[in-house]
């Protein structure tokens, strides 16, 4: 019995140490060293600071308060999207979400509200990444930002007018564009606590879980839900040396 105990630990050790030598050479992910560093720094704010604050905020606000907040964000989100689809000359999306954007915000309480979507409107996400990518700028590698969490380079580039956008409507009063920020992101913390414990559970290797969960949104976002069938390719179409690593399900923060 002891032997066998020995032989599960070992052969989980060695799984793992296969699992990081195989990506280490992964062209999406060159920067893996310094990415994992970020990783855990982020981790570990999670989870003495955001996790907690999330949880609080979920157990005490009432969900349809939560809710409510959530649609409201989502209102704005609809806004800039509309902008980036105009630019990727996208008219069906740019004016669908410009049609949910004015229902919702004059019939929905300030979007408080999802009317466009009980309407049957449903909304297309595009932010500036997505924009760089029709324009035909490659997603470079694979980035860990600190606090801000998983990106690629031109992801990157696009998030100070992905971030000013989100607040553009409260430009002029800093501490309440402050504070939408806090709660936004203690909102969008709340709503992914579960699938950040599946996680905890069920990943090897959490930071692999992350990456391929991010890279794989990222590439059906650029191609609206119908990436290329050449499984050897992502986001914006460049090849991988290395088509045997598997994209997964969502990007969490923290693992716990």
């Amino acid at each position: 019995m002891k032997f066998r105990s020995s032989l599960l630990r070992l052969l989980g050790v060695v799984s793992a140490v296969a699992a990081l030598g195989g990506c280490a050479s992964n062209p999406r992910d060159p920067l893996e060293p310094m990415n994992r560093k970020v990783y855990a720094f982020n981790d570990a704010v999670d989870r003495a600071v955001l996790k907690p604050v999330a949880t609080a905020y979920r157990d005490t606000v009432p969900s349809p308060v939560r809710t409510g907040v959530t649609h409201f964000f989502s209102n704005l989100s609809d806004a800039w999207s509309a902008i980036n689809a105009f630019l990727q000359f996208k008219a069906e999306a740019g004016l669908r979400n410009t049609m949910r954007f004015s229902m919702n915000t004059f019939l929905g309480l300030g979007g408080l509200l999802d009317i466009a979507t009980e309407a049957g409107i449903e909304p297309q996400y595009e932010d500036f990444g997505q924009t760089l990518a029709r324009w035909g700028m490659g997603s470079g590698p694979y980035v860990v930002l600190p606090l801000l969490g998983p990106s690629t380079l031109r992801d990157t580039a696009a998030l100070p007018l992905d971030m000013k956008a989100a607040g553009y409507a409260f430009r002029h009063d800093p501490q309440t564009q402050f504070g939408l920020n806090g709660l936004r992101l203690v909102n969008a913390r709340a709503r992914a606590l579960s699938v950040t414990s599946m996680i905890g559970d069920a990943a090897l290797d959490p930071y692999l879980f992350v990456r391929d969960a991010y890279l794989q949104r990222r590439l059906n976002l650029v191609h609206d839900g119908d990436p290329p069938d050449n499984g050897d390719s992502y986001e914006d179409g460049e090849e991988l040396d290395d088509p045997s690593v598997e994209p997964s399900g969502a990007a969490p923060v923290s693992t716990d």
